[in-house]
């Protein structure tokens, strides 16, 4: 049996209080993957109360570990699995199943059948005995059926029930509707296209929903009777509240689906399911099914997640504005994180000074395009997380006066008060990006205080330096705790930070910055001739060194200079050379395309106290599109000299260009890229998140859900 020809293997598996059969499964990978290729193995975690970790640990050393924080759920933790798997097929597993050898080449070549997105193995117990696995479409007629002749009696008549139940359909391999998602083998091509499992069911009826999508778009789900897994079983069927929980799931599933006139519909007919079921079996036995009932006749429109009634969200004061910086920054990104999971307000940068003439370049530019984001009010960005949105206070940016930064203080609270209120956030986590919220947040409400430390503010060349320094103090003496992305400035702050110090390294969106063909590049990029040396990012004077810039075009005139990025100084000095390419701002999503056009990426910053504390997010999206980076000197950079080419002057910059472009990078496209594939935004977000919301005491997570899990209707 031949590997098929198919993207590196990954295989994701979901814990929480999993310790007494986390053990088991892991053991039984190196037999099953025998002869399917290397495999990465992540275990993503849900805040296990028991030992979970250690024994996977232990069991597993070279398996990677992410821990969410809290009791995120399945899909959320397939997600966060997925998104640390760039790249990868996925095959998902319950901590409970047991794969028989040679399982998984199975599957991969059941995957291989074009136009396969998903394969299953046959599932059986301990014990040998089948587990019927596979499922039809779920409709109302369906659950009816179930209701009036018992799940096992319609699954023999086709139009009337979902169960499949003839043996001969559990011999055979085909393809069908969708099986219960024990263990099941994602392509690449089929995550690619259809994005995250919907994290809104919390619990069953995720892999239902994502598998019935996957048929929709054109990815079926094959059916592998050679592939054997055995599944130890979950707490479904003694668990009143996960039957509850199931019962509600599928009704709402089929209003999402199909609109709220036919999910009253499917509410009915799964009640009189349950209904039947609570009468017929009576005291005990009817107890789950009367838990589903009163979940039905009460259900909200979600469900709730262990301890959302106690979970706090975030107010973000960011030191960029959404609507005209660079989306890439890390408060944008961690929050946007954070809210798959909480409720976000992003409040848009409040400034550090007036932009003055003299001081500030285009200073009117500057007002203007803060005025337009004021205008804009309160909104929600980004259709796929309804819980996320962003406001742009009108604040009045004079620092220098004690008077004026009072009122500006008052003025800024009021107005983010009022909307948080209004959003339901009433002690929300406070993360602080930019200094001059500490006069607004002092006073409010929270359930902590983070300072992000991303910068060092008062190096800002436009700042008015003591009084940035003084309320960089106050954030610095006064926060619960304060992340850093640079360990040189976290080892010089210790003094005042203590205990509360922590290092959140950035993420990168490893999905969005991958690599594009030629042909999927923009077209003003591809009509540059090469070799192109290029940078992405903000044109800043305070971080750029355009004297740099211009060596480059001068002394490298057979090379395309290409920039991509809003400036704030002139360009003429740089576009009069006719090598330069200066391309402006372009958005977010079509900065990989440019990236791939480069055959050299450049970080050339000047050497000031600004950079000297800073840990560029632009490296790793470079290093994600897999390419061959030089850059300037700065201490972060210490820990990626075996992948950058660093160079201490200017002459030494162009010697590394040079060089590049002569003989590559220092490690292959591929190598460059995996070396920054477990760096996704949604680990950082989790580690951020459990840092503001520790478990144990007053904060803790509420009630929670343990052991393995099984899901859709039983």
């Amino acid at each position: 049996m031949a590997v098929p020809d198919r993207p590196r293997l990954a295989v994701v598996i979901v814990t929480y209080s999993s310790g007494q059969v986390i053990e088991g499964c892991l053991r039984s990978l190196g037999a099953a993957l025998a002869g399917a290729g290397p495999a990465r193995v992540v275990v993503v975690d849900n805040a296990s109360p028991d030992d979970t970790v250690e024994r996977v640990r232990e069991a597993a050393p070279e398996a990677e570990v992410i821990q969410t924080g809290r009791n995120a759920g399945f899909a959320a933790g397939v997600n966060a699995g997925v998104a640390a798997a760039a790249g990868c097929d996925v095959l998902v597993l319950n901590p409970d199943i047991r794969l028989a050898p040679g399982s998984v080449l199975l599957l991969r070549q059941a995957l291989a059948v074009p136009g396969t997105g998903i394969a299953a193995p046959r599932l059986t117990a301990g014990t040998g005995e089948l587990h019927l696995s596979l499922r039809r479409r779920p409709t109302v007629l369906r659950a009816l059926g179930e209701a009036l002749l018992g799940g096992h009696r319609a699954g023999r008549i086709h139009p009337l029930g979902e169960l499949v139940v003839e043996p001969a359909a559990y011999r055979r391999p085909h393809t069908v509707d969708w099986v219960t998602g024990a263990a099941w083998l994602v392509s690449r091509a089929c995550l690619d296209a259809l994005g995250p499992l919907d994290e809104r069911y919390f619990l069953y009826s995720e892999e239902t929903e994502y598998m019935l999508r996957a048929g929709e778009a054109g990815f079926a789900v094959r059916y592998e009777p050679r592939a054997v897994a055995v599944h130890l079983g979950g707490e479904q069927s003694t668990s009143s509240r996960l039957w509850a929980l199931s019962a509600a799931n599928r009704v709402r599933m089929h209003r999402e689906r199909y609109g709220r006139p036919r999910g009253r519909l499917m509410r009915l007919a799964v009640g009189l399911n349950e209904l039947v079921r609570a009468v017929a079996r009576g005291g005990k036995g009817g107890r789950r099914h009367r838990a589903a009932l009163r979940e039905l006749v009460t259900m909200r429109e979600w469900p709730s997640k262990p301890g959302e009634a106690d979970s706090p969200g975030y107010v973000c004061f960011s030191a960029q504005d959404w609507w005209y910086h660079n989306r890439a920054h890390s408060d944008f990104q961690l929050m946007r994180s954070v809210a798959a999971h909480r409720k976000v307000l992003v409040v848009n940068s409040i400034g550090m000074r007036m932009p003055t003439p003299g001081r500030s370049t285009q200073v009117l530019r500057r007002v203007g395009r803060k005025l337009r984001s004021v205008a804009m009010l309160v909104r929600r960005p980004l259709r796929e997380l309804p819980g996320f949105y962003v406001m742009s206070p009108l604040p009045l940016p004079f620092y220098g006066s004690a008077l004026a930064r009072r009122v500006n203080a008052l003025l800024v609270r009021a107005q983010v008060l009022a909307v948080s209120r209004a959003l339901g956030l009433r002690r929300p986590v406070i993360m602080v990006t930019i200094p001059t919220a500490w006069d607004v947040v002092r006073p409010m409400r929270r359930r902590a205080l983070v300072f992000n430390r991303s910068d060092r503010h008062s190096s800002f060349p436009e700042s008015d330096r003591p009084t940035i320094e003084a309320l960089e103090r106050g954030l610095l003496e006064r926060s619960d705790h304060v992340v850093y992305v640079s360990t040189a400035l976290m080892d010089e702050e210790r003094r005042m930070t203590g205990d509360r110090a922590y290092f959140l390294d950035h993420g990168v969106d490893t999905d969005h910055f991958r690599r594009r063909p030629e042909s999927e590049q923009p077209a003003d990029i591809r009509a540059i001739s090469g070799p192109r040396v290029g940078f992405f990012g903000a044109l800043d004077d305070y971080l750029v060194d355009f004297d740099l810039l211009e060596r480059i075009a001068v002394e490298l005139p057979d090379v395309s200079l290409v920039l991509i990025g809003d400036a704030t100084v002139p360009m003429e000095r740089l576009t009069r050379h006719p090598n330069v390419h200066w391309l402006g701002f372009r958005p977010y999503e079509s900065i990989p395309g440019y990236g791939s056009g480069f055959d050299v990426a450049i970080m050339p910053w000047l050497d000031n106290p600004w950079i000297k504390h800073s840990n560029p997010i632009k490296l790793k999206e470079y290093l994600a599109l897999g390419l061959p980076v030089v850059s300037t000197d700065f201490q972060e950079l210490v820990n990626y000299a075996d992948r950058v080419r660093i160079a201490a002057s200017g002459d030494l910059f162009l010697d590394a260009v040079r060089a590049t472009l002569r003989a590559g990078g220092l490690q292959t496209a591929d190598k460059l890229r995996g070396s920054v594939l477990g760096a996704s935004w949604s680990s950082r977000a989790a580690q951020l998140m459990a840092l503001a919301e520790p478990p144990s005491g007053p904060r803790s997570s509420g009630p929670r859900l343990s052991g393995p899990r099984l899901s859709g209707p039983r």
